[in-house]
């Protein structure tokens, strides 16, 4: 199962804003994704509630994980996601 580790770049880690963009985003892809901190128990990515419950504080380091034709691509995505400042972009009005 492909995976990647990434570091939480925005400020207030991945709680309220950053967590419901993030939780969008996995729900988008179309493959089963779980996040999880360290070595922690591994949480469906379209939970926000899961998502809110990791607790995942700014430079904390979570594992992303998901299975199935167009996995590494739905990583690559969530990763890039999570290595913004997302506290710090301008909420689109999409």
């Amino acid at each position: 199962m492909p995976e990647r580790t990434v570091a939480i770049a925005s400020r207030t880690g991945l709680h309220a804003r950053p967590a419901k963009l993030f939780v969008q985003a996995a729900q988008a892809q179309g493959v089963p994704v779980r996040i999880r901190v360290g070595d922690g128990r591994a949480v469906p990515a379209t939970s926000m509630l899961a998502v809110l419950a990791l607790g995942a504080g700014h430079g904390a380091e979570v594992v992303l994980e998901a299975e199935g034709p167009g996995a590494d691509a739905a990583l690559d995505v969530l990763a890039g996601l999570l290595s913004r400042d997302l506290d710090a972009e301008e909420p689109s009005d999409a």
